[in-house]
């Protein structure tokens, strides 16, 4: 049996520690357990606090990116919501040019059925992150297919109007007044001085008296006075279907069978006639169908 001597001096003294090879072993086996769990306690340690340090580096620029996210979300409903208005405007435009309109179906075309990008995120983005980002790109390739569709589109009418300049000039297409704000509008209403449920023909635009009023388009003045619930009003005739009247204004400023232009002064709104206040009823008329106003508001009166 092998013994092992640990050997001390101090003070001029000798001290001896005999051991032999299986003490030797068993305290060399404790030694080093407590080294590696020494170790592993250090390491996990360590582990922690990169945990930590990380995962607190990780929220905040999930916050950043969070409060991008719906930034960017909401500009790109208020685009969605631009490109829906061009719609409703193309759709108006291609009817005064005689164009038929896009068909639905292609407006649809590749709204859905993009593949997801895998490399879209770094692998430490949360799903629901990753989830809305998904959704984004879905987006923003809908609405600028949409874009691209509304384009192409305008080239198409541009170029048809170009050819059919003559007719396209005779349809309602501006604003009648400048300033003041929508008010009853076109559809079924309830009747404000008797509060029965009709029809509304118009558009009525609340503005202050003595404000002027313009041709929409080149027409023929049909009527110019004064009658019953119209009150001062005036008729316009613009040629292929097209008519416009004007109602409860306070003075005339053209005569029967004159011819207008668009943007030319024709009256001044006021309140006479059947109405309780001041303002403009506007009708738009088509072989007879009374039409939307709103949907030939393309510019205001210069």
């Amino acid at each position: 049996m092998k013994k092992f001597i640990l050997q001390q001096e101090s003070d001029n003294k000798i001290s001896q520690l005999m051991i032999n090879s299986k003490q030797a072993i068993f305290f060399g086996s404790i030694f080093i357990c407590i080294f590696l769990s020494l170790v592993y306690l250090s390491a996990e340690i360590l582990n922690d606090i990169l945990y930590e340090k990380r995962l607190s580096q990780f929220k905040q620029n999930y916050s950043l990116m969070s409060d991008k996210l719906k930034h960017l979300q909401k500009r790109l409903k208020s685009i969605d919501n631009k490109v829906i208005e061009i719609e409703k405007k193309d759709k108006a435009l291609r009817s005064y040019a005689g164009m038929p309109e896009i068909d639905l179906d292609i407006r649809k075309l590749g709204t859905g059925g993009y593949g997801t990008n895998s490399n879209i995120l770094a692998d430490n983005i949360a799903p629901t992150v990753n989830e809305e980002l998904i959704a984004l790109q879905l987006d923003i390739e809908k609405i600028s297919r949409n874009v691209n569709l509304g384009f192409k589109s305008y080239e198409s009418i541009y170029d048809k109007v170009k050819k059919d300049i003559n007719r396209i000039s005779k349809i309602p297409s501006i604003r009648p007044v400048k300033g003041g704000y929508l008010n009853s509008s076109f559809g079924y209403r309830n009747d404000p001085i008797d509060n029965v449920v009709r029809f509304h023909q118009g558009q009525d635009i609340t503005v202050k008296t003595g404000t002027p009023v313009h041709a929409p388009a080149e027409g023929i003045v049909k009527r110019a006075y004064y009658a019953g619930g119209f009150g001062k009003h005036i008729k316009l005739d613009h040629g292929n279907g097209y008519t416009t009247l004007f109602a409860h204004l306070s003075k005339i400023k053209v005569k029967h069978g004159q011819k207008v232009s668009r943007g030319e002064v024709i009256g001044l709104t006021g309140n006479t006639g059947r109405s309780t206040a001041p303002h403009l009823h506007y009708e738009i008329h088509h072989y007879g169908e009374s039409k939307n106003p709103l949907d030939f508001f393309f510019h205001l009166p210069e």
